[in-house]
């Protein structure tokens, strides 16, 4: 006799799953030489930490932790639809906020502590609107998958 059981994931917690491992990647990515360029000249916070990204996006240690712990805080919230559906709104107006401190800061004062540059001002757009579009497109939607 076989049991048959029904695993339900709606949408909004596969893609804020899917979401939350990109931010896993990135974050460890941001500690990996070769993958940041000018490693050696990484900073724990601030404009005067020189490591990039792929070679475009500016990173430091602190960076890099808070990529990683919004991955963490995305596959915990992945656990239920409303908090995946939470993470992504939310998640996206984070990214808002910061694409906003991004054009609002000097570049090149000790007030841009994150760091950011201008190609993080473009992904941060990206992100945040993105984040925020499918947090709200997802919301009503479920998908029933069947195992045997």
């Amino acid at each position: 006799m076989a049991s048959t059981a029904i695993t339900t994931r709606s949408p909004a917690q596969v893609t804020a799953a899917v979401v939350a491992v990109v931010f896993l990647l990135v974050g460890v990515a941001g500690f990996i030489p070769g993958l940041t360029t000018g490693y050696d000249q990484i900073g724990f916070a601030g404009h005067d930490s020189m490591a990039m990204l792929l070679g475009v996006f500016m990173v430091s240690i602190l960076h890099n932790i808070v990529h990683l712990l919004f991955g963490v805080v995305g596959l915990a919230s992945a656990r239920t639809p409303g908090s995946a559906r939470g993470f992504l709104i939310g998640g996206g107006v984070v990214y808002l906020v910061l694409w906003l401190y991004g054009l609002a800061v000097d570049h090149d004062s000790t007030a841009n502590f994150v760091p950011v540059n201008a190609a993080d001002n473009w992904l941060h757009l990206g992100l945040g609107v993105g984040m925020v579009a499918l947090g709200l497109a997802l919301a009503r939607t479920v998908r029933r998958t069947t195992t045997d």
